[in-house]
């Protein structure tokens, strides 16, 4: 899949997955344009269908299935959102998943997946070591396998979002997207590219744990050697080597700030203070993103259009009550 091919993929995807999937508000944050000067627009994935963006890409690729095909099932790894999606799809069309999931996985995430009925079976503490036993299970089993994001059809469907705030705010000049696997940024890129050539997109990821930001800029698979837990549970863990992603978020990301975990838990209990609304690490990481690009170039977002892509709002209540304590503690 080259970047030129996203464009008229998402508008495919967009027909094929409209009764199955929520086209979310893009709603005006006043916190955050007061805060920047900026007309700062929140998309909101947090409301979708399973509570992230992951929905999309999962129907769109399942949608495209045989009969047979989903009859027999599908598997897929996941460090949780993805693996959720997947369940509720195949639950709504009549089939069964399996999900690899890392150990480090939230027990919010685990009830999640199971909820809607997905066999989750755990294995190690990488996100990448999943997908290797999934993709491996796959060929012992006959099911399919469905990506996280290294899948022309999981990026259309992602991609998706993109074609939503272009048609809502045909001025955006900035579009923020957490990255992990890359498969989000890939699609919503590739449409508002195409698009627009001159909008602006920031990758953000966390300062613990950034594989792609790593592999985009070597032009092949990296492992982040030293990461450490963050509370962007979804976005951590290493890339797939061979990926479509890599080059299509080397080619399509113009800026990389990476956050670190105070300013991720600050965005995720700021957001819920101004925003009424939970959001996840990883939405958290796209919110501090944006505020590092405020702080370092007013110029850049000063008057202008931004879109900050809340990609989710499951996080695990445990974690959430532990930043609330810790950030309206003692200082």
């Amino acid at each position: 899949m080259k970047a030129s091919d996203i464009h008229d993929a998402v508008v495919e995807a967009e027909q094929r997955i409209r009764p199955h999937v929520v086209a979310t508000p893009l709603r005006h944050s006043f916190y955050l344009s007061r805060l920047t000067g900026a007309n700062v627009l929140c998309k909101l994935e947090n409301v979708q269908l399973t509570g992230s963006f992951k929905a999309r890409g999962a129907a769109n690729k399942i949608l495209q299935l045989t009969g047979s095909e989903r009859k027999r099932g599908v598997v897929t790894a996941s460090s949780g959102n993805h693996g959720t999606a997947v369940a509720a799809i195949m639950a709504r069309l009549g089939g069964s998943c399996v999900v690899f999931v890392p150990e480090t996985t939230p027990r919010v995430k685990l009830e999640a997946m199971k909820a809607f009925g997905a066999e989750v079976r755990q294995q190690g503490t990488d996100s990448g070591l999943c997908e290797a036993a999934a993709i491996e299970f796959a060929k012992t089993s006959g099911l399919t396998y469905v990506s996280p994001y290294d899948d022309p059809a999981v990026i259309a469907g992602q991609g998706t979002i993109g074609a939503e705030i272009s048609r809502a705010a045909p001025d955006v000049a900035m579009t923020v997207i957490a990255v992990g696997g890359g498969g989000l940024t890939s699609g919503v890129a590739g449409y508002l590219k195409a698009v627009n050539p001159q909008v602006r997109i920031i990758g953000a990821s966390p300062e613990n744990d950034h594989s792609m930001l790593l592999s985009a800029r070597a032009g092949h698979a990296v492992v982040h050697e030293d990461a450490k837990d963050t509370l962007s549970d979804g976005t951590a863990g290493s890339v797939q080597p061979g990926a479509i992603t890599i080059p299509l978020c080397a080619a399509l990301v113009d800026d990389w700030p990476a956050a670190g975990e105070v300013e991720i838990a600050k965005a995720v209990c700021d957001f819920l203070a101004y925003e009424n609304m939970v959001i996840e690490g990883a939405a958290g990481v796209a919110v501090a993103a944006f505020l590092r690009i405020a702080a370092k170039e007013p110029q850049a977002v000063n008057g202008k259009t931004v879109a900050i892509l809340i990609c989710g709002g499951r996080i695990d209540p445990d974690k959430l009550i532990k930043i609330l304590k810790r950030k309206n503690g003692p200082q």
